[in-house]
């Protein structure tokens, strides 16, 4: 929590205890599963991209956890022993079994009680708040570890947020944030970097999903918490409901201006996915500046020698 005299959105901008509270509460719904396509299928991209790291890593830490999303896609052959940290203990206490050693740590992902150098690989799936904690990420990696992550980007749910803002507009003449804000992909590179990776990749992808209507978009959303996915919105400067007139003026924004043909209306889930290493002797480095002894000019003329060398 922010320290006294100081404003609630000066260090962070959401409510962690409403966050922790939040999560608990989507982690006790009857069907958990129900809402977790989404971060499952991330989880298992990221997995996939762990495999393609061609070592086994001793030991491996996963921030903001959740129920196991990484953790069921990945093998011990690949991660020798794992440690998973969420906020929300009954998360932790429903996590999915993996073949892999565990270990379920309660913590806050943004105060990551281990020592420095720990862990051979962090990861994280859809964390909030994974950007306050980069800084902490790399300082538990050990030298030539590395630190894949997928995090919610910017043009996540814009039909949604369109909707409502019209609507509020229309009908309240003004508007605030119902869902929680998402990092802009600009700034994710530079973020990563500031924190000390280096041989950064960063890349995006767009999952979308087809609904009803809006309010079984706000209802999915809630049970696997982005309103913000049983996160719901937890920014300070939160708007605490919406008026039953306002909410349906925006469905029938949302149907007019993204509605499909059969009448089912999308949301689009942007995700950004992110590798840093943390800097060792042994990484390759790149070449001073100057040092080339052939240009990219030189390239079209190679390929001009190639075609007449087929003919």
């Amino acid at each position: 929590p922010p320290p006294a005299g100081a404003s609630p959105g000066a260090l962070n901008p959401f409510d962690r205890r409403l966050k922790r509270k939040q999560k608990n509460w989507a982690a006790l719904q009857a069907e958990p599963a129900k809402c977790d396509y989404l971060r499952e299928e991330v989880g298992g991209r990221i997995a996939d991209r762990v495999f393609d790291i061609t070592r086994t890593f001793p030991l491996a830490l996963d921030v903001g956890s959740g129920r196991g999303y990484i953790a069921q896609h990945l093998t011990k052959e690949t991660v020798e022993k794992l440690i998973q940290v969420d906020i929300a203990e009954n998360a932790l206490k429903n996590a999915v079994e993996s073949e892999i050693p565990t270990v379920r740590v309660v913590a806050d992902e943004e105060f990551l009680p281990f020592k420095e150098d720990t862990f051979d690989l962090v990861v994280s799936s859809l964390s909030h708040g994974l950007c306050v904690c980069v800084l902490q990420i790399h300082q538990v990696l050990k030298p030539d570890g590395v630190f894949i992550g997928a995090m919610f980007g910017g043009d996540t749910l814009y039909e949604l947020r369109c909707s409502l803002q019209l609507a509020e507009l229309e009908r309240e003449g003004g508007f605030s944030p119902h869902v929680s804000p998402f990092t802009a992909v600009a700034d994710l590179g530079h973020l990563l970097s500031r924190a000390g990776f280096n041989t950064l990749t960063v890349d995006t992808d767009e999952i979308q999903v087809n609904y009803p209507g809006l309010f079984e978009v706000m209802e999915d959303l809630q049970g696997k918490y982005i309103l913000c996915m049983g996160e719901s919105n937890c920014s300070w400067n939160r708007k605490p409901l919406l008026h039953r007139e306002t909410m349906l003026a925006a469905a029938a924004i949302y149907q007019e201006m993204y509605g499909n043909s059969n009448g089912s209306v999308p949301a689009t889930f942007q995700i950004y996915y992110m590798i840093g290493w943390k800097y060792h002797e042994s990484q390759a480095k790149p070449a001073q500046r100057g040092s080339a002894t052939v240009s990219f000019g030189d390239l079209a003329k190679i390929e001009g020698l190639l075609k007449r060398g087929k003919k």
